[in-house]
């Protein structure tokens, strides 16, 4: 029985126990290759079950409002649950809050309030954000003070297996006991005792020994158990959640590069020290994000919330940002990135300018080649650069049946990469709410726009090509169209 006063019951579920399919469902044989931490290389991926696919990405600690970096995994994870979801009928993706953790009961102290109304407050505006960057919800959001009784049982279940041992009121899973720790990040065991920063304390039998459950005072938040009042350990957590909603081996494990070690690593010991064989089959890490080419510190200045950057730039921009990068490389994340990212959504959305009022056919053409793109590994700059391809090839077309299916190929395509999710008319007009210029500027924008129209229709054109390049020293791109001109801003040249 808990003695915490805030703990609460969190739905797991959002919605269903499984998310509606993003695609269309169309189960086609496919052949996705991901590139697998575990063993270094690509490799097919071939579930346990074809009719149930399971996938666990590590969630927020709710304790602030999630940086850019937190949101790169989030985005990258749903291109893969939307790609996932077309090829088999059922994908249970789940995703955890963390809400047990030293930094949010620091928080909620310092805010003077409750732990569990700081978890709740930022776990909704978390899931606002993601949904401004048209992430898809999870089908489970497992929440931790949720599954405390299910890591207890685990805790005991490796102490019963001579995983784990009791010492000082702690729980701490002894290393040593598992004669492949550290497959995961390949470190030797100095590196791993060091990369871990784990707590020198005399009552471990082994450095490297980690903890899965520790005592609480009467002022942290606690559960009672059969070592005494405490907590669980970080990494506990997700194993648990793990086992009670997906099952004791999944597919897939995604996450943080910065996740490999010590916490996916201690992952795989908790599981398989607890029930044998594999605990995961497909292990998917994405890169670092530096900002300006720094590692993110509040110290220097750069450190970005999402929810800051979206009041400067469509949630969309900033989803093409992250994407426009390999997931498994570094990112290195700017406004000139941004601004670059809103020129080609500018570019994109103009394409489909003149087909606004056409409706989707229900059962639209495929976009194959950007499919095949993200299919090896996540290619997302190879799936955007076909995108475009196809973006380019619609403007030029003057077929009526080709434009249909030019068209259709690239909703399609768009739709995997979780773009183009609006009509051209309202991102024009979000992109200019957004866009930080102000008013009077725009105003200026849009009657240079406005007069050099009428200078084309006098068929006054070095008039025109005049007003061009005065919008191009603006920073401004303009498109001309069967539905009239639109502008964007153009790319911000960063120096070396």
């Amino acid at each position: 029985m808990t003695r915490n006063p805030e703990d609460s019951t969190h739905s797991a579920s959002i919605g269903s126990q499984t998310a509606a399919a993003p695609g269309p469902g169309r189960n086609r044989p496919a052949t996705i290759r991901l590139h697998n931490t575990l063993r270094g290389q690509k490799e097919i991926f071939a579930p346990h079950d074809p009719q149930r696919v399971t996938m666990y990405v590590c969630g927020p600690t709710v304790y602030n409002f999630v940086h850019i970096g937190n949101a790169r995994p989030v985005v990258v994870f749903d291109v893969l649950y939307r790609l996932l979801s077309r090829h088999y009928p059922q994908v249970v993706y789940a995703r955890n809050i963390t809400d047990i953790d030293d930094k949010i009961n620091a928080a909620a102290q310092a805010a003077g309030e409750p732990i569990r109304v700081l978890a709740e407050r930022f776990a909704a505006a978390y899931r606002e954000d993601m949904a401004a960057l048209n992430a898809l919800p999870p089908g489970v959001e497992p929440w931790a003070t949720d599954h405390v009784p299910q890591m207890i049982m685990l805790a005991q279940q490796l102490i019963e297996r001579g995983h784990a041992y009791v010492a000082d009121g702690h729980v701490l899973f002894h290393v040593p006991s598992l004669a492949d720790y550290g497959k995961l990040s390949g470190r030797r065991r100095e590196e791993m005792i060091a990369g871990a920063r784990v707590e020198v304390a005399p009552y471990k039998r082994d450095p490297a020994d980690f903890v899965l459950w520790k005592p609480s005072t009467d002022s942290q938040p606690g559960w009672d158990s059969p070592w005494g009042f405490g907590r669980p350990g970080w990494h506990i957590e997700c194993t648990a959640m793990i086992h009670t909603h997906l099952g004791r081996s999944i597919d897939i494990h995604g996450g943080g590069q910065d996740l490999i070690f010590p916490h996916h690593e201690n992952e795989i010991a908790q599981g398989e020290g607890a029930y044998g064989g594999e605990y995961c089959r497909y292990w998917v890490h994405n890169g670092y994000v530096t900002v300006d080419g720094e590692k993110m510190s509040k110290s220097l200045g750069n450190f970005r919330t999402v929810r800051d950057l979206l009041q400067h730039y469509p949630g969309e921009v900033i989803r093409y940002a992250l994407l426009a990068g390999h997931y498994r490389k570094p990112l290195d994340f700017s406004l000139g990135a941004l601004d670059q990212a809103r020129a080609a959504l500018d570019r994109l959305y103009g394409s489909l300018l003149p087909y606004d009022d056409r409706p989707r056919r229900p059962h639209g053409a495929d976009a194959q080649d950007i499919e095949a793109a993200l299919a090896d590994d996540l290619n997302t700059p190879l799936a955007l650069a076909r995108l475009h391809e196809t973006a380019a090839a619609l403007r030029k077309c003057t077929d009526l049946a080709e434009q249909e299916q030019l068209l259709e190929t690239l909703r399609d395509g768009a739709d995997l990469l979780g773009l183009l999710q609006q009509s051209p008319g309202q991102w024009r007009q979000r992109s200019v709410e957004t866009d930080d210029a102000p008013s009077v500027e725009r105003e200026r924008i849009e009657a240079l726009i406005a007069t050099r129209s009428e200078a084309r229709a006098a068929r006054d054109f070095t008039r025109a090509d005049a007003l061009r390049h005065e919008l191009i020293a603006l920073g401004v791109g303009i498109e001309d169209g069967a539905a009239g001109t639109t502008w964007h801003r153009l790319p911000v040249q960063v120096s070396e």
